[in-house]
């Protein structure tokens, strides 16, 4: 919008440059010449234009004396004003701005969606993959060029702010009082406890997952109101650890992160109040038979503890979170089912 507005700022300076020398000409010549003012305006237009029409009537010398000055004058002031309008349109100036007002008006309509605070590594993974399993995201990130290196690296048009994630207003700006979640990236812990302070004022029902920086600062950041915490440095250490010990579980999780023809992926469905499977056995859901995604463990929810692998006759309560593997799109039109 700032662009736009800067835009327009410099479009109406201009004209009214230009409608001042207009104004200047035709008051000129009926001053100096005693012509109407539609011959005035006439005269005027064409001699700045430099069409090389003729006089529209003769000349007095104290005419064509005012007519020199309005020619040294005014074809600057033309000259300013198309090499002006030329450098807004071909600079894509205008374009920038109108692409950005288009987004702004898509982040505005978003609800539900996720805010990712932080473009660094670890936020383009989250962005990456979140492309790939189809949930909107916006991305808040204080440097233009950072997010323009992103959106080159994952060649897709990145729905962004450009604003601190630790400012109310840039969070505002993404939507996070409609937001399901954030994401906590910045380079530091301190950032990252502000972003989930302003996160949770502005919105005390959207989760918030908060990346640690240094060690000891877990408890601190779920004191500050985050859902979860994430060491990146802990789960490479697993992950290097599970390498080494368990590489055919890690290659079947590498291969299923993979993008192919389809994008399968662990998910989960939260089982809503009056769905139309609340008391259903989980048999219906199971997909053990290979006819759908696969049910590999329920976390209850009234204990909100795990049942791995339930029983098929287990009935489904209202609250539980079904965690399932198979495919994002055959998953999200289960979740579809569910809540119908």
């Amino acid at each position: 919008m700032d662009e736009l507005r800067d835009i327009r700022r410099r479009l109406y300076s201009i004209a009214g440059l230009i409608a001042a020398v207009l104004l200047f000409g035709t008051i000129g010549y009926r001053v100096v010449e005693g012509w109407s003012f539609f011959d005035g305006l006439y005269m005027t237009v064409i001699t700045l234009a430099t069409v090389g029409y003729g006089e529209t009537n003769p000349l007095t010398h104290a005419g064509r004396l005012f007519t020199v000055f309005l020619i040294m004058g005014g074809i600057g002031v033309m000259t300013y004003a198309f090499s002006a309008i030329t450098s807004v349109i071909v600079d894509g100036h205008l374009s920038a701005a109108l692409r950005r007002r288009r987004m702004e008006k898509e982040i505005a309509k978003l609800s539900g969606h996720y805010v990712v605070c932080g473009g660094g590594h670890a936020g383009g993974v989250i962005i990456a993959e979140l492309r790939r399993i189809g949930r909107p995201f916006v991305l808040v990130e204080r440097h233009a060029e950072i997010i323009q290196k992103m959106r080159e690296r994952q060649n897709a048009e990145i729905p962004h702010v450009v604003g601190d994630a630790t400012d109310d207003d840039a969070l505002k700006a993404a939507g996070v009082e409609r937001a399901a979640g954030v994401f906590a990236v910045l380079a530091t812990d301190q950032d990252n406890a502000f972003v989930v302070l302003s996160a949770k004022g502005l919105n005390p029902s959207l989760r918030v997952v908060c990346c640690q920086k240094e060690l000891g600062v877990r408890a601190k950041l779920l004191r500050s109101g985050a859902d979860n915490v994430v060491n990146p440095e802990f789960i490479g250490g697993l992950r290097m650890a599970s390498e080494m010990v368990r590489p055919a579980t890690v290659g079947f999780l590498d291969a299923m992160m993979r993008q192919g023809e389809t994008v399968e992926r662990f998910d989960e469905i939260v089982v809503p109040e009056g769905s139309p499977y609340v008391g259903k056995p989980v048999r219906e859901v199971k997909g053990s038979e290979g006819n759908g995604p696969l049910l590999i463990a329920v976390l209850d929810g009234r204990t909100k503890k795990y049942v791995i692998n339930p029983d098929s006759g287990r009935p489904i309560q209202a609250g539980d979170h079904l965690v399932m593997v198979g495919e994002v799109e055959r998953i999200g039109q289960l979740r579809g089912r569910f809540a119908a």
